[in-house]
């Protein structure tokens, strides 16, 4: 059971920091606020290239998380990946 906890726990941590990092890029690297940023790359098409560079931050925790051994929250981090790239896909 604690296993099912760590892997989802780290699927949270990583649909998080992902967001994290999209937040920082558009605030940092345009002149938008995030909901407008957000809504023009939609309208633009670029909104799952905003995805991707947002799951950059995700690196950064899987590593982490592997050096403290939490191979579980780890595993969950991929799993967010998995899951973001599959939207990017799409949107």
């Amino acid at each position: 059971m604690k296993n099912k906890t760590d892997l989802l726990l780290g699927f949270v941590i990583g649909l998080i920091t992902s967001f994290l990092g999209c937040f920082l890029f558009i605030s940092l690297f345009t002149e938008y606020t995030f909901v407008t940023g957000i809504e023009l790359l939609h309208a633009d098409g670029k909104l799952g290239k905003i995805i991707t560079l947002g799951t950059v931050l995700d690196l950064i925790v899987f590593w982490a998380l592997l050096k403290s051994y939490k191979e579980f929250m780890a595993r969950g981090v991929i799993l967010a990946v998995i899951v973001l790239t599959i939207i990017t896909l799409f949107v």
